[in-house]
């Protein structure tokens, strides 16, 4: 089995290395930083495995699972991280494995035995989606981010620079400074992920970042349009008028 190790302390890596030296059947492939040294060692090695940090500068865990996942590419997964151990329990649930540093030889022998049943029942069983899995850590918290990878081009877009969401069948258009940004992923699914304070869904296609709203414009007695602060109007359907209302009476 080819694995790779995600982490950005040399010495957590370190150790994942030492304890994989006792199984003679794993191949350490490469060895990386950060989210982005991850992506491209995962294209160019194919591994079986990987050891995974949650928390790492630029993309976390959970983005480079994701945007394995748009690849097609997704390996099975140990987590090795310091992350908070109530927000790990909501793993348990997803039969996905933690290790939580630092750790004992005998927790991470446990831990790649049950990869390497994982890695046997693919593709039967498949893997939770990563959005599953950053879902039960965040526990209710939004997100602060979306990533989308494009080719080999990847963009981190954080959510106060999203303007609106507009629904492209599966697809979801992101409007962020001016560009047009497409991501893998339905509105419906992207909406339970983001604060329901912040972004509304003002139409069945759409959802509004409601800093960016100037007014809601009524044309004829069926159609209203939300203005926006540079001149864009997209259409307020009656239930996202509704919602509209409901925010600004609890205001």
């Amino acid at each position: 089995m080819k694995a790779l190790i995600i982490d950005d302390e040399d010495l957590a890596r370190a150790v994942v290395r030492q304890h994989l030296e006792a199984h003679p059947d794993m191949e350490v492939a490469a060895e990386c930083a950060n989210g982005f040294e991850a992506l491209k060692a995962a294209a160019q090695h194919q591994p079986d495995l990987i050891f995974l940090d949650i928390q790492m500068p630029k993309l976390d865990g959970f983005e480079v699972l994701e945007l394995l996942e748009a690849e097609g590419k997704r390996p099975a997964v140990i987590f090795v991280t310091a992350y908070d151990q109530h927000a790990l329990r909501a793993f348990e649930a997803h039969a996905v494995d933690y290790l939580l540093k630092p750790f004992a030889k005998e927790r991470f022998d446990a831990a790649l035995a049950k990869a390497r049943l994982l890695v046997a029942a693919q593709p039967t069983v498949p893997p939770p989606p990563a959005t599953e899995l950053a879902a039960a850590a965040r526990q209710g918290r939004p997100l602060e981010r979306v990533v989308v990878k494009d080719g080999p081009k990847v963009t981190v877009i954080h959510l106060d620079r999203l303007d609106w969401v507009q629904a492209q069948d599966d697809y979801v258009l992101l409007r962020t400074e001016g560009k047009n940004i497409l991501k893998q992923q339905t509105l419906a699914s992207l909406e339970t992920q983001l604060d329901p304070a912040r972004f509304i869904r003002i139409h069945r296609s759409y959802l509004l970042n409601l800093d960016r709203l100037v007014r809601v414009e009524q044309d004829t007695k069926e159609h209203r349009d939300a203005v926006l602060r540079d001149g864009t109007r997209l259409p307020v359907s009656r239930a996202g008028y509704q919602r509209l209302r409901d925010l600004w009476e609890d205001a």
